[in-house]
């Protein structure tokens, strides 16, 4: 990503996050039908008080006013409930991160990685930890698949989501 790494943040040097709980435990409802895909109910699964580090508000929306090429096409596909009526937020502050693409009504972080996640492994696997700690279900795009097999990402994510979200 142009202008650095978007997550490269230092959680030590960081304010309090605005909405944690004394647990660090969250708490999920999951009781509404949130739309169908096919056949298939989608549940919601909401996390209440998600921590969010409100410094990185700034960067959030230059990030999503900046956009990359796979972020853009795969936001296209998504923005304004295009992709069964689900409502996806882009760039979301969570905690001490910003995650490419969230979907409050699951707890779905949706992460599009692309050369800003050369070399980090060892951070993203901490990010995703945290960020699955918190209740959030991670799902992972490789960016050339984004921009080369775009059909056939978005039938997976639907896969995913029924898996995941559509069985009671």
């Amino acid at each position: 990503m142009p202008g650095g790494d978007k997550n490269n943040y230092d959680e030590s040097k960081s304010p309090p996050l605005e909405g944690s709980s004394k647990t660090g435990m969250e708490k999920t409802a999951s009781k509404d039908i949130v739309t169908h895909i096919g056949t298939v109910p989608i549940y919601r699964n909401f996390t209440y008080n998600l921590p969010r580090n409100s410094a990185l508000s700034n960067r959030s929306k230059a990030l999503r006013k900046a956009g990359n090429l796979p972020e853009i096409i795969f936001w296209k596909q998504v923005h304004k409930g295009k992709f069964h009526k689900i409502d996806f937020d882009r760039q979301r502050v969570i905690g001490n991160f910003i995650v490419d693409f969230y979907v409050k009504t699951l707890s779905l972080v949706v992460e599009i990685d692309g050369s800003s996640h050369i070399n980090k492994e060892k951070y993203d696997q901490e990010r995703e930890e945290y960020l699955k700690n918190l209740g959030l279900r991670i799902y992972r795009i490789p960016s050339s698949r984004v921009r080369n097999e775009l059909k056939n990402v978005m039938q997976e994510l639907e896969r995913f989501i029924v898996e995941h979200f559509g069985k009671k």
